[in-house]
């Protein structure tokens, strides 16, 4: 018996054997392994690709089996390791190769819909891979880094690809992305730097509480939220704070990407963290996934690693922003459906906005509330304090003067934003500082003496939940980064505490 790898995505991304049994018998042709029609429906085409090279079937049973066998399976991409099995079932081949494609009843190879999709998704799992696709996808996957990608025409090709080196040498496709040429290595592990901001913060004019708040929850990734009347720059600073964001690595770009694919049939790799706007009129299966038959990816899903921005907090509902709390404290979404469990991960920062009353004047100086203390509380109500307490970090901004000019741009605020990132990745944070496990606080969020009796009073006086406590350590953390200190000082506390909605 021998065997040839492939991988498909289902709920996760899965490397399947696919492996060949030659048994006396009467002729017969057998693909065993909860395959589903598509590939069962490829004996036909295998058959056709092979009889148009002039292949002679052994006169013996064949049976296929794609391995693990408990993994439905879908997709037309088997096609090409099935009839390399059958073609060179007498010759000792190299096993080390993910093959995909589809193969044409002249033999020709074809790529199909998420074939892409599912290389992007292998790429996270398995580095330095050597993959064989079809040509019309090769040059594209060879963008993919640490990947070895060939690219063949046709199935005659695909067999010569095992069988004469210098012919796999010239159909080797060297190929890299320019986005992956900036980048800094820190603890072995390369990351992509952005030197590029087409939103920039020296459009803020004035609210210094809110660009800093900003670089802050930038630096750490850190839950925010903006309150304020129409027109003071909340949704200004919400869309810049995307293009401060750390550095990605090369997975968290794949990964990105990847999730990207499953939404859109184009993507390109991107400097920029991922960024989602939903409007509040979106349903809430769109926003988190699903669909009738097939779990398919939500807005916050595709906003993992990046930012999720909701303008408008109040107007999304009641429903959808209670949703919210799972993903937004577990970093996961699980959703499941008859058909399909799927497990997007949900690692991004949250940015939402709302004015502080319908009419939007409760906090204006120069225009009168029209609003009665019933319609604010009303108008507030669908935001519980369950909500309130994933958020890290709250501004409360104010009218801008003409007189107010810009507190900083996004340039410099980058530069600070990638020294605290290298101190938290020096320290050996597997995850920034927004989200660290209990175990990770305790590890990296050390307190000074003075600190630690100013910490004490405040979680006192502000009656803090465990989840308030851990969120007030970890935004001093990022504090203290910015500051360059290993310690968290009596300042950062302060400043931590100072940023805990009221």
């Amino acid at each position: 018996m021998k065997f040839l790898k492939s991988a498909i995505f289902t709920d996760d991304i899965y490397e399947i054997l696919v492996e060949f049994a030659f048994i006396r018998g009467l002729p017969g042709f057998s693909i065993t392994g909860l395959a589903s029609t598509t590939i069962k429906e490829s004996e036909n085409r295998i058959k056709s690709a092979l009889s148009s090279l002039n292949f002679k079937f052994p006169p013996t049973k064949i049976i296929i089996n794609l391995s693990p066998s408990d993994i439905p399976k879908n997709g037309s991409h088997f096609d090409l390791a099935i009839a390399l099995g059958i073609a060179l079932k007498d010759e000792v081949i190299d096993n080390d190769v993910y093959i995909f494609g589809e193969l044409g009843l002249d033999a020709s190879i074809k790529s199909s819909a998420n074939l892409f999709s599912i290389l992007l998704f292998l790429s996270t799992k398995v580095k330095n891979a050597n993959v064989l696709v079809p040509i019309s996808i090769a040059q594209k996957a060879s963008l993919i880094p640490n990947f070895k990608v060939y690219g063949v025409k046709n199935l005659d090709e695909a067999i010569k690809f095992f069988s004469d080196d210098k012919f796999k040498e010239n159909i080797l496709f060297k190929k890299s992305h320019q986005i992956f040429k900036n980048s800094i290595e820190i603890n072995g592990e390369k990351f992509i730097i952005n030197k590029k901001f087409d939103l920039d913060f020296k459009d803020v004019k004035g609210q210094q509480r809110a660009v800093e708040a900003s670089l802050i929850a930038a630096a750490g990734m850190h839950n925010i939220l903006f309150e304020g009347s129409p027109g003071c720059g909340k949704s200004m600073c919400a869309k810049r704070i995307r293009e401060i964001l750390p550095p990605q690595s090369i997975k968290e770009i794949m990964m990105a990407t990847a999730y990207e694919s499953l939404n859109n049939k184009e993507v390109e790799f991107s400097l920029i963290r991922p960024f989602r706007n939903p409007h509040h009129t979106s349903t809430k299966s769109s926003i988190f996934g699903g669909g009738s038959q097939r779990a398919k990816i939500g807005e916050i899903a595709l906003a993992n690693g990046g930012e999720l921005f909701f303008d408008e907090l109040p107007h999304f509902g009641k429903k959808i922003l209670e949703s919210l709390r799972e993903p937004l404290e577990d970093n996961k979404i699980l959703i499941s459906r008859v058909n399909s469990k799927i497990s997007y991960e949900t690692k991004f920062i949250f940015v939402a906005a709302l004015n502080p009353c319908p009419c939007g004047n409760l906090f204006s100086n120069t225009n009168p509330c029209t609003c009665s203390s019933l319609e604010i509380k009303r108008y507030k109500s669908v935001i519980s304090s369950a909500i309130l307490d994933r958020i890290d970090l709250y501004v409360c901004m104010q009218e801008v003067n003409i007189e107010d000019k810009a507190i900083s741009n996004s340039k410099d605020m980058y530069e600070l934003v990638l020294k605290a990132f290298k101190m938290q990745k020096q320290r050996g944070q597997s995850e920034l500082n927004a989200k660290l496990s209990d175990e990770d606080i305790l590890r990296y969020c050390i307190l000074s003496d003075d600190a630690r009796e100013i910490f004490n009073k405040g979680v006192n006086s502000f009656k803090l939940s465990q989840r308030g406590i851990n969120k007030t350590l970890k935004v001093a953390r990022t504090i203290a980064d910015l500051s360059e200190s290993n310690l968290i000082q009596k300042d950062h506390i302060l400043k931590s505490f100072s940023y805990r909605i009221k």
